[in-house]
């Protein structure tokens, strides 16, 4: 079979809530791309959410959906706690991997998957998704046709009060999500700003318990300064009064401004003194535009749409905002 020709076959381990509409069914939208196989340690779960989806196999051992042949492609969408062993095996096993955001646990963790990645065969992408939906790829567009002059200044303010009565969720656990609830927020909002700006110069940050109502951080501040000079700082609160609520990005430039929630479709332009409002629509299954990209990826038909060495960037930002680490 030729390479354009070639079909990527995948198998999914953890298919748990993100599974089901987000990156799930994409698999088999996909143009040369077929779900073929399932697996969840609870194997009830596994062939239930099989029968749901028409997905041929399912199994209940990592080591079993590893050794399917037929199998080419591995999407990871465990908790993080597992990410670095499951795609370490993936590549070992001779699969290229999609694998789910945090890409690992912590900076120490992704220098070991860099290495792996780097001595394999195969290929990785990290499934920073949000790069391909129609409102990010307007505020790329804007920024790189200086649409509000020279960019300066962003900020981001991310206050919410989620999980407040459920303090058993795993994201809350910071063995197994590497920092509640802004390591599995925040991600794509950091991976967006080196998406739109560029390599970084420096970054610092810190964060505190505010609530304790649970173990992790529920505040987190952080500054960056890119390379190209433009000055960012972002707080992230998960315990925030009602009046607070706020999901606002903004980026300054030298003649106006860029506005956007993340978890709205609306985005607002002012340029001087005159402002207009673009409001988009995501696909019903919101990573399938990431997922051909990283299909035309693995049949190499374009280059990496999100590499390991740039998802090691977002996480050595998440460590140092949390200062895990002292540089």
């Amino acid at each position: 079979m030729k390479k354009d020709e070639k079909h990527i076959i995948w198998g999914i381990i953890g298919c748990g809530d993100v599974a089901e509409v987000k990156s799930g069914p994409a698999f088999q939208k996909c143009n040369h791309s077929e779900l073929r196989a399932v697996m969840r340690r609870n194997g009830n779960k596994a062939k239930d959410f099989a029968l749901r989806h028409q997905v041929p196999l399912w199994y209940d051992d990592v080591e079993k959906i590893l050794q399917n042949d037929d199998i080419n492609a591995i999407y990871i969408a465990t908790p993080p706690s597992s990410h670095l062993e499951y795609a370490t095996k993936s590549l070992e096993a001779g699969k290229d991997v999609y694998l789910e955001k945090p890409m690992v646990l912590s900076m120490k963790e992704a220098s070991v998957l860099e290495e792996a990645v780097r001595h394999s065969n195969n290929k990785l992408v990290v499934a920073h998704y949000r790069r391909y939906l129609p409102m990010y790829l307007k505020v790329k567009e804007l920024v790189e046709t200086k649409a509000i002059g020279t960019v300066k200044y962003v900020d981001i303010q991310y206050l919410e009060s989620h999980y407040a009565g459920n303090i058993n969720n795993w994201r809350l656990n910071t063995s197994i999500s590497g920092g509640g609830l802004f390591h599995d927020l925040a991600p794509h909002q950091i991976d967006l700003m080196y998406y739109f700006f560029g390599d970084y110069e420096y970054a610092k940050g810190f964060s505190f318990n505010q609530g304790k109502k649970y173990q992790a951080s529920d505040v987190v501040n952080g500054i960056i300064s890119f390379k190209s000079g433009i000055q960012f700082r972002g707080i992230w609160s998960f315990d925030a009064p009602n009046y607070l609520q706020t999901d606002r990005c903004k980026i300054f430039g030298s003649r106006g401004t860029i506005q956007f929630s993340f978890y709205a479709n609306q985005l607002k332009l002012k340029i001087n003194n005159e402002s207009s409002t673009y409001t988009f629509k995501n696909p019903d299954h919101i990573q399938q535009p990431f997922i051909q990209e990283t299909v035309n990826y693995f049949l190499d038909k374009r280059t990496n749409p999100c590499n390991v060495q740039e998802g090691a960037l977002v996480t050595t930002i998440m460590d140092k905002f949390t200062d895990n680490i002292n540089t």
